[in-house]
Order: structure tokens, then sequence, then C-alpha cells
């Protein structure tokens, strides 16, 4: 197959998103939160796979008429962002004042977020948190804590999209990736079969999901404070 047609279905993959985007607004919208998360673990499957194959195949030479990286950001932002703000304000689990404060500040603080050329660090990592609100809200159906340890994470990664602590990109982050590669993948794992058991507290993958998730959002920072040795 030649090269210029593998570049351009390596960009139809990546608008598969907007496809799976919409299947999970509806379920959404129908308070299928299972459903919902299941088409949104699998659209992050398609984010993960997407950006290797672009690079692999150099689709900006291969077919520049289309912006890869515009497509994978409005996609993004909505499967990221928009849906699971969607769901955290429908689905209850913050209520009156507290559900509108985190809805408008996730999509405000977050479309902010992606439109800063500086969000990239020199080893691909991310400076302040990614906006992977879809993670968050998962882990936040999954463990059902109390409203206020809701919000207060809400706010705290918030504000952490704007600081310098750094965030790992599990596929192009090298360092450490041995353990964050296969980490992120387990993630996915326990994600799927978390939303497939309807978020069951007996679940091992909510656990599974816990201690994946302290990793994927830490890693970075310790990274900071453990200089690598050259």
């Amino acid at each position: 197959m030649h090269l210029r047609t593998k570049a351009l279905l390596v960009h139809l993959l990546t608008a598969t998103g907007a496809v799976l985007s919409m299947l999970a607004m509806l379920a959404a919208v129908a308070e299928e939160w299972s459903l919902m998360f299941l088409w949104l673990v699998v659209a992050f499957v398609v984010d993960g796979i997407d950006g290797p194959l672009a690079r692999r195949y150099h689709v900006k030479k291969n077919w520049p008429a289309y912006d890869g990286v515009l497509m994978d950001l409005i996609i993004d932002y909505l499967t990221y962002v928009f849906i699971p703000a969607f769901a955290l304000f429908e689905s209850g689990l913050l209520t009156g004042w507290t559900g509108w404060f985190a809805i408008i500040v996730i999509v405000y603080g977050s479309v902010i977020y992606f439109a800063d050329t500086r969000m990239k660090t020199r080893d691909n990592s991310f400076a302040g948190f990614p906006g992977c609100w879809n993670m968050v809200v998962l882990v936040l159906f999954a463990v059902q804590p109390h409203w206020m340890v809701i919000l207060a994470i809400i706010v705290v990664l918030s504000i952490a999209m704007f600081t310098n602590i750094k965030f790992i990109h599990p596929v192009r982050t090298r360092r450490w990736r041995a353990v964050s590669l296969p980490v992120a993948g387990f993630w996915v794992l326990c994600a799927g079969v978390a939303a497939w058991g309807d978020f069951h507290p007996d679940s091992w993958a909510i656990w599974g999901l816990v201690a994946s998730s302290v990793w994927l959002l830490l890693a970075g920072a310790v990274q900071q404070l453990i200089p690598e040795r050259r």
C-alpha cells in the first residue's frame, strides 16, 4: 500500500473519534452512563493509536491536505472534556451550584489549555494537567466519593492545568515508559471492565482504576523531583 494511502487512512481513523463522541453523547443524553463510558474508552484507545501511526507514516508530509493535529484537538475536546463534564452535571454527582461551578470551570479552563502552544514539554509530556476529564470523571463514577471530595478534585486539577507541574504522556514520554505504557493499558482494561459491569462496587476493576490513575497523575511530578541521570 502506498504511503500516501496509509497516511490518509490514519486521518480517517482519527476522524472516527467524532462518531464515537456522538455515540457517547447520545448515551449520555439517555443517561446510559456505562454505555457512554464504554464509547469514551474506545475513543481513548483510538486516540492512543492514531498518534504513533501518524508519526510512522508522516501524515504531514504524505497527506498534508488534512490537519491531523487540529482534527485530534477537536475530537479530544469532545471526548476528554465536553461529554464527561455533561455527564458529571447530569448524573447528579454534583448538584445545585456545585454542578454549575464544575462544568463551567472544566469546559472554560480546558478550552484555554487546549489552545495553549506551551502545553507540551521537551520530553513530550504535558505542562500542567492535560484536561483528561474523561479519565477523572470515569473514576469518580466508579468510586462515588462525597461531593466535597469531587469538588476539591476538580478545583485542584483545574488549577493544575495552568502550572508547570509535569504530567506524562504514557506513549510519548520516554522516561519510565516501560512502566507507564503498561499502566495505561491496565487503566483501559479496568475502565472497560468497570463500565461493562455498571461500576459494581465489588469489582476488582475499581481498585485497579484508582491505582493506575494515581500513577498516571503523579509520575510526571515525581520525575520533576527526581532528576534524570545523564
